[in-house]
């Protein structure tokens, strides 16, 4: 049986006590005790630590995250039957959608127009049919068949999602869509909005997109691995942070088959998964941009990648290719 698609094994948010606005300048030496939350969010398991000596003051932040976490689940994830995405899938309308569906599907839209249709939110049709066919008793090693790959790219393509303020609507019958490749984002987004509005100022997101506020208290960038596909818990390279996020995909992360023929990456053009990288990474200035376009720049040639990272501010792009040469774009 297949497992469930993901590329997080763990969401930590990990907030330094120095620079909130919670804290008097007297109380900044005494660290309290850490307070943790640990539970499953869209399709992973969960863990947030909050760094605080206010005890309590922490225990009420790490309520509102998982709060908001939990929230955004119920829009988003498709491992919840009575979620709003599932809903839209079963139907292919959602009327009166909250406005958290409508920002992120907009903003999908809006990064599937500039990558050239790379980022499409509609190949859920795509992720079924492979799921079906390598969960069958003799699923044939070349994938499915000619006949079904071009049954289920005919629901893909999002030309055919409408979304407005009042509805939402799937206009291919049996079309579907899946957000796996921007809701973390979205979500790591919104997590960090709660913690600046509480004070933090010098914090550490992590929800498999990372985003970092500020830079660590003693004034340096924070550090982050990037993980290497060819070496599981292995690590490719490190990269500084300030203010900014990062986001990696890579096909590893999700085989259907041992050889890796299949990933969770879909070319929404072929229906295939390319081998053209073995991982991408993109720093940006939102976790929601990092984790869109690392998703679509696993399936664009260079020069294209290239054109993009040239008129997005603060945007960096560190591609390895098949050779394990390290190609960076941007600053």
């Amino acid at each position: 049986m297949l497992q469930r698609l993901t590329r997080r094994r763990m969401i930590v948010i990990a907030a330094s006590a120095a620079g909130s606005a919670f804290l008097a300048s007297s109380r900044f030496a005494q660290a309290g005790a850490p307070v943790r939350w640990r539970g499953s969010a869209l399709g992973a398991q969960v863990s947030i630590e909050i760094h605080h000596p206010d005890t309590a003051g922490a225990e009420r932040l790490v309520e509102r995250c998982v709060l908001e976490v939990r929230r955004l689940e119920q829009q988003f994830s498709l491992y919840r039957a009575d979620s709003a995405i599932s809903n839209l899938n079963r139907t292919g309308m959602l009327v009166a959608p909250d406005a958290d569906m409508v920002a992120l599907l907009k903003t999908a839209l809006h990064f599937a127009e500039i990558t050239g249709g790379a980022f499409d939110p509609t190949v859920q049709p795509l992720w079924q049919l492979y799921a079906d066919h390598f969960s069958s008793g003799t699923p044939g090693g070349d994938g499915p068949s000619p006949p079904r790959l071009a049954e289920a790219l005919a629901k893909v393509g999002h030309a055919g999602l409408l979304v407005g303020a009042n509805r939402i609507a799937l206009l291919k019958r049996g079309a579907a869509i899946t957000l796996n490749g921007i809701a973390q984002g979205f979500a790591t987004d919104r997590v960090v909005e709660r913690l600046r509005s509480a004070g933090l100022s010098t914090t550490l997101v992590d929800m498999g997109e990372i985003r970092a506020i500020g830079a660590r208290p003693d004034g340096t960038p924070w550090r982050v691995g990037l993980g290497d596909p060819g070496r599981p818990g292995g690590l490719s390279e490190t990269v500084d942070l300030v203010d900014r996020a990062v986001a990696t995909s890579a096909g590893a992360g999700f085989r259907f088959d041992s050889k890796g023929r299949f990933t969770h990456l879909f070319d929404p053009a072929t229906g295939r998964s390319p081998q053209r990288y073995r991982s991408v990474s993109v720093m940006a200035p939102t976790a929601t941009e990092a984790d869109a376009l690392s998703t679509a720049f696993s399936l664009m040639p260079l020069p294209d990648i290239a054109g993009i990272v040239a008129v997005r501010p603060n945007l960096q792009a560190r591609i390895t290719d098949s050779t394990g040469t390290l190609i960076v774009y941007g600053a």
